[in-house]
């Protein structure tokens, strides 16, 4: 299994000091899980992209050539939350009719900033024509503005709230998620550490209550990993700097193992 490091933090506007260190930080505690919990052994061949935190377009244009030359099943891992522009891209190019799940507390549908932000990727991408509006799904949301809310009802995004998620089973979420997802040609996901809960993820820089579990959120990837048309996955915005005795970080270790 290919990890790429992308140690991005230009993209996270007023809280991106800290970002950069996450990708050695996960990657680091890596080998404390001998195996998967399905009873696999995790074998990973590590990888940086060189970014330049000073020049966010100039990296997005990097992250965008190297993940071109992706071609199995591969983890990404940040970093802000911007460098799933460039990534799905890249990933759209290579793989057209593809759609993306994404994990995250807040849609990042915000108004377009130029180059686009770890507030504003989805929103672009979607209306550069790069990604269908209809095969987006968003999960674990709880934390939007009016704007992301009316851009959602507008463009009829599928959306699982927290709130929704708590009044279902996660069965049935899950089932619900794969019997569209199934159906594109590849599937990228996109796990931003926020969707859990801030009382278990305190190392990333917008801290919301009422998100998911750790456990919550491996048995969605582990019902995804089910899937035969995964073809990328990033976990982004675990900031080091703001954690407490790397539990963010561990967590996301521990996510990277899962969806290796």
């Amino acid at each position: 299994m290919q990890i790429f490091k992308i140690p991005l933090n230009a993209g996270a506007l007023s809280k991106k000091k800290g970002l950069e260190k996450a990708p050695d930080k996960i990657v680091g505690f890596l080998k404390d899980f001998y195996l998967t919990e399905k009873g696999m052994l995790p074998l990973f061949d590590v990888k940086e992209i060189k970014v330049d935190n000073n020049n966010l377009e100039q990296s997005h244009a990097i992250i965008q050539k190297e993940i071109e030359k992706i071609n199995n099943y591969s983890i990404l891992i940040g970093g802000d939350h911007s460098l799933t522009y460039p990534a799905f891209k890249a990933f759209a190019k290579n793989n057209p009719g593809s759609g993306m799940i994404i994990f995250d507390a807040h849609p990042d549908l915000q108004e377009k900033y130029e180059p686009p932000t770890h507030e504003d990727y989805l929103r672009v991408l979607i209306e550069e024509g790069v990604l269908d509006k209809d095969k987006v799904i968003l999960v674990g949301i709880r934390n939007m503005s009016k704007e992301e809310k009316k851009f959602i009802d507008d463009n009829k995004i599928k959306n699982y709230s927290m709130r929704e998620i708590s009044f279902e089973s996660l069965r049935e979420v899950a089932d619900s998620i794969m019997s569209v997802a199934r159906h594109w040609e590849k599937i990228y996901i996109s796990i931003d550490i926020d969707v859990l809960d801030s009382a278990i993820a305190q190392g990333t820089g917008h801290q919301e209550p009422g998100g998911m579990s750790t456990r919550e959120l491996l048995y969605f990837i582990q019902r995804l990993k089910m899937l035969r048309n995964l073809g990328l996955a990033d976990i982004v915005e675990v900031n080091p700097d703001k954690d407490v005795n790397d539990i963010t970080s561990k967590t996301g270790a521990k996510i990277v193992v899962e969806l290796g």
